[in-house]
């Protein structure tokens, strides 16, 4: 069994399977790859150590613009988004995931896109502002759909118009 265990209808977070969160981050130890960084701050993030999330998530940023591109950058930056977003910061992680979106779509990289578009909607679900959630959800689903995305990135989607769709209608 994976570490995502299914998504929580209140919040559209991740379940996670702590147990296999703390065996992965023992894998991971002190690797500083860029990749290990970026799955450090992710796991760090679903387990609510914000903190050490936000760390990681700036050093993976730090280490891509001192040996990657442009398009290098776009996961750990889309990382820290989510962590301001876990710690209800959403105008910072507002603003970051707006500047990905334009890069993304300027770039034509079509999964970024679809990808920020996905967790903007989760900062805008987060503060009730259920009718911008369901727009960035509903076009980061199309998207998905148009460049054969993976079945879970559609799930997701899908789950988070449902749940969006059912507080617009309550």
């Amino acid at each position: 069994m994976g570490i995502i265990l299914g998504y929580d209808a209140a919040t559209l977070r991740e379940k996670v399977d702590l147990k296999a969160v703390g065996a992965r981050l023992d894998e991971l130890g002190s690797m500083r790859s860029l990749e290990a960084l970026c799955e450090k701050a992710w796991l760090l993030k679903v387990a609510g150590q914000l903190d050490d999330a936000l760390d990681s998530a700036n050093a993976a940023i730090r280490l891509a613009r001192f040996t990657g591109n442009r398009r290098d950058l776009m996961r750990p930056r889309m990382l820290r988004a989510q962590v301001l977003q876990f710690r209800a910061e959403f105008e910072p992680a507002l603003h970051e995931l707006n500047s990905l979106i334009e890069e993304a779509h300027t770039h034509e990289w079509q999964l970024y896109e679809a990808f920020a578009l996905q967790h903007r909607g989760k900062v805008y679900f987060d503060q009730e502002e259920y009718e911008l959630a369901l727009a960035d959800f509903r076009a980061a689903i199309q998207i998905r759909r148009a460049v054969g995305a993976s079945e879970s990135q559609i799930e997701s989607s899908l789950v988070a118009i449902s749940v969006t769709e059912s507080r617009i209608s309550a």
